[in-house]
């Protein structure tokens, strides 16, 4: 059998140096405009957040049940997250001067949506007729409806410690999804996910999967505007109360200026975590006013103290593959029960926000913590606050302040100023007391939550010439109490630059990352300061014959120690022969240590996104291909490796690999009827 996997793995590095070298026989395929663009945007932070997965989720799913722009609300574009509320509101400014659009060629007349902007929005939006919005008949949907369903599965060509017993399940990852969705009015869908080491139809898993998601959202009836019913997300304002959805990381903060949420969405994800399970529904009371109320009844997986009568910490891993993990599995439950109301008009708007949650289980973080001082501690808590914020075609200003049982204040505030067509200048304020807390909030910060940091955060948006765009930000972050790794009152302070050029066939960008944050030193006596410089070229080249990406990033980081590293990747797209496309990858890096890690996107299935951390020297390449058989059946596969040079076990634990490289292979088929 290991013979049989060397074989497969040199037979893949073979046809990746032939893709690499000779790419010139295959017709043009590149990847899609908005795959690039997470690629691009995106920093290593947001990497790191689940945030990133629920974005491109929700861009898979708005790529095959696109707008119609002509009809589209508000509410509906701002579901794109890479336009600013400015750009959104430019489209609708549009659309009432001069009427529906005849063809998506008109977004070139928007002067503030650019090039890449107007590329990415016609994978998104369709122009259709524009009619009044009249939920449809029963015998309408179910004649005209489209379904789909996909199967997933993730097939690891190794063994981990893990799979000795350990696991109560076999060692393969997948999951289902199926979907029926009529326009813009109904979406109802079922997902089923397994983890690799749950057990399937056994153990506290007798249902099949570990976890199911189930939905059902109906918009656009009347006056009822949404309504959802089973597992789904919400947000609202800037997430200081209530926001179990995207949120941007600093570099994409200067490209989505101006956020401010106010939506209901199905959960779709395969992550166990971060949803609300119930009922939900958005009511226009008035013409510009809207009252959405929630409730939300599920369970929750916990460390429980000894007596198990109350929580240590909510866990929100989603693994559940050995008898402790599903012992935790759904041990406590929470309620929770909100409300919102917005308002809008003109180039204002105001909101309010409240929540009430409670537990079945008192929450008792452990006090000896320092870092856990200020967690919430008892059964029962409330949440409320006041977004507010005004546009026009130059400003754009955005806040929310909000407080709660605590008895403590919170408040983010950014303001975004046009100084010309090519130039916007961005600030970002914000306070979160250490003494704040909310279960549910989710919003811009360095710190990782909405509490205990103080900061301020410029951004400059430069498109000094058609082609080229400057973007940097330099942001001050201050912790007063003692945070994790750290032992007193700690502060950060980060920078970045990127310089792009753009044109028909190449996008060029030049970036730079300098980071400085505090952390005890070995005896936890006093603080030292941390310095990490990240760096990253790279080049996309779309020919007549072919397109590809090379990439190379250097790293640096030194605190008690200095650890450097660098990696140089490149992948390779092409159309082979009629419907089968190929997607190349090879890579080397070599790092000193962890400190010193490469975060480097690793194209995968669809609504999938992977990020992974390359620390180490050693190579990662992978071989995707996809076919599209008629227009019903799409078929993808892939297989990657990673090979270390530089060791001969892989990870810890349960996870640990007896072996100095892993192989995995993914298949994907999805048919849309």
């Amino acid at each position: 059998m290991r013979c049989f996997y060397c074989t497969m793995k040199h037979t893949l590095l073979i046809l990746l140096v032939v893709l690499l070298l000779f790419p010139s026989c295959y017709k043009t395929y590149a990847q899609r405009p908005w795959d690039i663009y997470l690629d691009q945007v995106m920093e290593v932070e947001d990497a790191e957040s689940q945030s990133l997965e629920m974005m491109y989720e929700t861009l898979d799913d708005l790529e095959k049940n696109p707008l119609n722009v002509n009809t589209a609300t508000r509410e509906e574009l701002e579901q794109l997250p890479f336009l600013t509320v400015r750009e959104v509101e430019d489209i609708c400014e549009y659309l009432y001067r001069y009427g529906p659009m005849k063809s998506l060629g008109e977004l070139a007349m928007i002067e503030g949506l650019d090039f890449n902007k107007r590329q990415l929005l016609t994978y998104f939006l369709y122009v259709g007729e524009e009619k009044e919005k009249k939920f449809p008949q029963l015998s309408t949907i179910m004649k005209y409806g489209k379904q789909n369903l996909m199967l997933t599965a993730k097939i690891p060509l190794y063994d981990r410690k893990g799979n000795d017993g350990a696991y109560r399940g076999y060692n393969y990852k997948h999951n289902i999804r199926y979907s029926f969705h009529y326009g813009d009015y109904l979406k109802v869908g079922v997902v089923g996910a397994q983890d690799a080491g749950e057990p399937f139809f056994a153990n506290k898993n007798r249902m099949g999967y570990d976890f199911y998601s189930y939905y059902v959202i109906l918009k656009n009836m009347g006056r009822l505007k949404t309504l959802a019913l089973g597992k789904y997300r919400a947000g609202y304002g800037m997430g200081l109360v209530m926001d179990n959805g995207f949120v941007p990381g600093k570099m994409a903060t200067l490209a989505t200026t101006g956020h401010s949420r106010a939506a209901i969405q199905a959960h779709s994800s395969t992550m166990s975590a971060n949803y609300l399970q119930g009922t939900a529904a958005t009511i226009e009371m008035l013409k510009g006013m809207d009252v959405t109320a929630f409730v939300s009844y599920r369970g929750i997986d916990a460390t429980l103290h000894r007596d198990s009568s109350s929580i240590a910490t909510i866990l929100s891993s989603g693994y559940h593959r050995t008898t402790s993990e599903l012992n935790k599995k759904n041990n406590s439950s929470q309620f929770l029960i909100g409300t919102n109301i917005r308002y809008r008009f003109l180039g204002f708007h105001v909101g309010a926000t409240s929540i009430y949650t409670s537990f079945n289980r008192r929450l008792l973080p452990d006090p000896k913590v320092l870092h856990h001082r200020f967690s919430p501690r008892g059964k029962q808590f409330y949440n409320m606050s006041i977004d507010y914020g005004y546009i026009n075609h130059a400003i754009t200003f955005n806040g929310e302040t909000a407080t709660g049982d605590c008895g403590a204040l919170a408040t983010i505030n950014s303001l975004s100023i046009r100084l010309s067509d090519q130039l916007q200048v961005t600030a970002l304020q914000r306070f979160y007391s250490k003494e704040y807390y909310s279960l549910f909030s989710h919003s811009f910060s360095e710190g990782g939550s909405v509490q205990n940091e103080s900061g301020f955060y410029v951004g400059v948006d430069w498109r000094f010439s058609p082609r080229f765009q400057l973007m940097a930000y330099s942001d001050y972050a201050y912790f007063p109490f003692p945070k994790y790794r750290t032992s007193f009152s700690s502060q950060a302070w980060d920078h970045f630059l990127s310089l792009s050029y753009l044109s028909e066939k190449w996008k060029v960008a030049v970036r730079y990352r300098l980071r400085l944050r505090q952390k005890d030193n070995d005896t936890h006596t006093t603080l030292v300061d941390g310095t990490e410089h990240r760096s990253r070229v790279s080049a996309v080249y779309v020919g007549n014959g072919w397109g590809t990406k090379i990439q190379a990033d250097a790293t640096c980081s030194q605190s008690i120690g200095r650890s450097v590293g660098w990696m140089v990747s490149q992948s390779v797209h092409a159309n082979l022969v009629g419907r089968l496309k190929v997607n190349a990858i090879l890579g080397y890096f070599n790092t000193d240590d962890f400190d010193s890690r490469i975060y480097s996107y690793d194209p995968g299935m669809l609504y999938s996104f992977n990020f992974p951390a390359f620390y180490g020297e050693g190579i990662r390449y992978a071989l995707m291909l996809r076919a599209d058989i008629g227009k019903k059946l799409v078929c993808m596969a892939k297989a990657g490796t990673t090979r270390y040079f530089d060791r001969d076990v892989i990870g810890s634990g349960y996870q640990k690999v007896n072996h100095s490289s892993t192989t995995d292979v993914e298949l994907q088929f999805r048919w849309n009827f």
